[in-house]
Order: structure tokens, then C-alpha cells, then sequence
């Protein structure tokens, strides 16, 4: 079994949720450790998860933690391969730390997409993977044709306006890395709940 496009999974917090979606062979599984948040894992939480999985990479999400206290956080974390952050700003400091970095863009307009491709081979030489999410933006032709040009740049992972029925043509209509469907109590891409989740990846399952 695999998929026929990249897909990371945000905010796992159970396990039956994690062993799911690492037998449908999702590529990332991202686990919030941003020591205020409701979705919060714990070192031992995190364990107690991992240790059931194998064949999929590990990313480490924050929001608003400080690149130093990061770095000593993910001491007491092992098997991470990526972080990801929301603050641009902390950059600098993670990008040649070994990990693999995720920047996280929460899209409020069109035009913040403009001032992203203004940066995308700035991101791309730095090994830097947009995540890009939205409660705003609907995935109209003009949202599709930037999110086509900023993936020319720099590698992009989508996070919003996917459904099972759209899933693969908008994937090759943008030329995106890949998509991002979002975890937590209930496991659900953007808004929708895990009977969806599990339709897109079902979508996007490649028969034997």
C-alpha cells in the first residue's frame, strides 16, 4: 500500500489515530509539543505512541517557542527528523541545526501568497518546506495559480480546501510537495472529521 502524493499528518495525539495513518503509509506525522497547547504530547505520550510505528518520519510543531528552548525541548523527544515553526523570525537559528524545517503560514489573503513567492528561493535554498493553511482563502483559480508559482520556488505542502473529490487534481493543478491533514481529538483534514480524512487518503491510495 502507498499514496500517490506526499502527506504529512499534523497534531496526532492517540495512538489509534497514529497507527492508521502509518498503515496507510503517510510520509510525515507531526506531533504538537508546544508546551501550552491542548493538543500538547508529552515525552512519555510521545513514546508510548512511536513506539508502535515505524516507516514515517517524525515532526516536531511549535508556534511560539524560542529556537533555544526548542532545540533543549526535543532532547527529551527521540526520533524527531523535522521541526516546524510559525514565527519566520526563528529561521535563522533552526535552519542548519540537522533537522529538517517546516514553516507554517497562515493564509488571511491572496495577497499573502504574493509576498511569499517573493521569498520562495530564499526558502528553497534554505531547505525550507511551506505548510500553508487558511480559514480564509477557498481554492479558487487565482489561489491555485499562486500556490502553482510559489511551488515552482520552494517546496509546499497544502492544508486547506481538500476533499476527497478535489484531492488529485488540485495537487497537480498547483504542483505542490504534497498535502497536510490535520490531527487531534478528532482527526480531521482542516474542519472535517476522520470518515473524511480517511476518504482522502483512501483517494489517494495506489492499488496493488
Amino acid at each position: 500500500m502507498a499514496l500517490k502524493t506526499f502527506v504529512k499528518i499534523s497534531s496526532v495525539n492517540n495512538l489509534s489515530d497514529a497507527r492508521y495513518c502509518a498503515g496507510m503509509q503517510v510520509n510525515l506525522m507531526g506531533f504538537n509539543l508546544e508546551e501550552n497547547s491542548k493538543n500538547f504530547i508529552s515525552p512519555e505520550k510521545f513514546k508510548e505512541i512511536t513506539d508502535w510505528l515505524s516507516g514515517l518520519e517524525y515532526v516536531a510543531e511549535f508556534e511560539h517557542t524560542h529556537p533555544e528552548r526548542i532545540l533543549t525541548h526535543l532532547k527529551e523527544y527521540q526520533g524527531i527528523h523535522h521541526i516546524q515553526i510559525q514565527e519566520e523570525i526563528h529561521l535563522k537559528m533552526l535552519v542548519n541545526t540537522g533537522f529538517g524545517i517546516i514553516l507554517h503560514q497562515k493564509l488571511e489573503d491572496i495577497t499573502d501568497l504574493d509576498e511569499l513567492i517573493k521569498k520562495s528561493r530564499s526558502y528553497d535554498e534554505h531547505h525550507v518546506t511551506l505548510l500553508l493553511t487558511s480559514e480564509q482563502l477557498a481554492l479558487n483559480a487565482s489561489v491555485i495559480e499562486k500556490i502553482r508559482i510559489l511551488a515552482e520556488g520552494c517546496q509546499v505542502l497544502l492544508g486547506f480546501g481538500l476533499e476527497a473529490s478535489n484531492i488529485e487534481k488540485t495537487v497537480d493543478q498547483t504542483n505542490i510537495k504534497g498535502i497536510s491533514l490535520e490531527g487531534g481529538d478528532e482527526i480531521k483534514p482542516g474542519l472535517k472529521d476522520f470518515d473524511e480524512l480517511a476518504e482522502i487518503l483512501e483517494t489517494l491510495e495506489i492499488e496493488d
